[in-house]
């Protein structure tokens, strides 16, 4: 059976994220049987990482704030979570699903597809998303 979304319930968790009058930071796209559901949404990214586990797949949509000296703004960043314990079926069909997401979270910096713990570091995806934002006026400071 061909995968689905709840694209009402998913759009409102991915704009409460893009809001800038809300705490909510991310947002959680997880299977629920064939179709792709909010999971949950939250303002502490270490709430986020605890729902990446070995045996989850899921679509987090994040906003991270960077920036330096001169100027502070926020970044999103749309991250695929394949845990470990996913089966090959499941790895490659994530892949083809993603494109049901990408149709509600369209606005994005970075793309992530990650499936070890370790690169969910949160100073690593800030790092990677402020490569990807351009000028760089920190080095006034080094």
């Amino acid at each position: 059976m061909a995968t689905q979304i709840d694209k009402e319930a998913c759009r409102e968790a991915y704009n409460q994220v893009r809001d800038d009058n809300t705490d909510i930071n991310w947002a959680v796209f997880k299977y629920e049987n064939n179709i792709i559901v909010p999971g949950g949404q939250g303002t502490d990214y270490e709430d986020f990482k605890m729902l990446c586990t070995d045996d989850a797949r899921l679509f987090g949509f994040l906003r991270i704030t960077t920036g330096d000296a001169m100027s502070k703004r926020a970044k999103f960043t749309l991250i695929t979570w394949i845990g470990e314990s996913i089966s090959g079926l499941q790895r490659a069909k994530i892949s083809t699903d993603k494109t049901l997401v990408k149709d509600i979270v369209q606005n994005f910096a970075k793309e992530f597809m990650i499936s070890d713990p370790r690169e969910l570091d949160e100073d690593y995806i800030r790092t990677e998303l402020k490569k990807a934002g351009g000028a760089n006026y920190d080095a006034q400071a080094e």
